[in-house]
């Protein structure tokens, strides 16, 4: 597996010059198989920039074909659907797995989006590309471009996300971002259970612990927290993102920094690989 960061900032894109160097855009991975396959892993605006670098392939004839998984639909989660080049070329078809609990509601979610009042689109069915919509049930697996997915439904503040466990050729990559654990005890032993010997965990860190104390109820982690889930559950590398939008590079410089002086000092941490996701960077499991 081939991972690509698109999107790496959380709740509103922060372009600008404090935040260039890690980007500013809001959630997107892709995920390029062993066998050619496509993974996309959330909507944010990100997704536009993927977009564009996909239309010199495949999608740009009309016959690109990829797997959207969908964490939840807060905007910036899907805000980069509308600018999203492929899906205005006929013969496109794409396979999107989230949240629901049936494809009729997270179909009309998506829809939602396309309400008049928010985007001159009006309605999925003005995109040239074809959508199978489909939910993603906890706990059962499904298959998606030879790979092998897992959905866990964890708390975000006052609704719910999906993390995704995907799988290949004996390798695992976990997703798990806009996580909010309990004040106390951390991940719950499901959630580390979920991330156990995964080579990459993907993990929220929205904020350092000390700005966290007075925003828990939205849902996010601190890097702290991110620590723990992947000292407890052994993984091989932690990567670090959705960024709080309020954070310039510096700062996230010096999150990683004590990120990592933290894993050092905790038993078993310092197997453990640290990156802090970069738009534009690449990962490969």
């Amino acid at each position: 597996m081939k991972i690509r960061f698109w999107g790496v900032r959380g709740s509103i894109p922060a372009p600008g010059p404090d935040t260039i160097r890690y980007g500013g855009n809001t959630s997107c991975v892709s995920v390029h198989t062993a066998n050619g396959g496509l993974i996309v892993i959330d909507m944010g605006t990100g997704l536009m920039h993927l977009g564009n670098t996909l239309m010199t392939g495949a999608f740009g004839k009309g016959s690109g074909r990829a797997t959207i998984l969908l964490s939840h639909t807060h905007w910036d989660h899907i805000q980069g659907l509308g600018f999203f080049a492929p899906v205005f070329i006929p013969g496109n078809q794409f396979t999107v797995w989230g949240p629901g609990g049936s494809p009729e509601v997270l179909e009309q979610i998506l829809e939602g989006q396309m309400d008049p009042n928010f985007s001159p689109l009006q309605t999925l069915k003005n995109f040239a590309a074809t959508f199978d919509v489909r939910a993603a049930i906890p706990g059962d697996k499904f298959e998606a471009e030879g790979l092998t997915i897992t959905a866990r439904e964890h708390a975000h503040g006052s609704c719910n996300a999906l993390a995704f466990r995907i799988e290949e050729a004996g390798k695992s990559f976990v997703y798990a971002s806009d996580v909010g654990y309990p004040e106390e005890g951390g991940a719950p032993l499901e959630a580390i259970k979920f991330y156990k010997g995964a080579d990459v965990l993907l993990h929220d860190t929205t904020y350092k612990p000390e700005d966290q104390e007075t925003r828990r109820n939205r849902g996010g982690s601190s890097y702290e927290e991110a620590i723990d889930a992947a000292v407890r559950a052994k993984v091989g590398k932690l990567v670090m993102f959705h960024y709080d939008q309020d954070y310039s590079d510096d700062d996230v410089d010096a999150i990683c920094t004590s990120a990592r002086a933290s894993l050092d000092s905790r038993k078993g941490g310092k197997a453990i690989g640290l990156v802090p996701a970069r738009e534009g960077e690449e990962l490969e499991i």
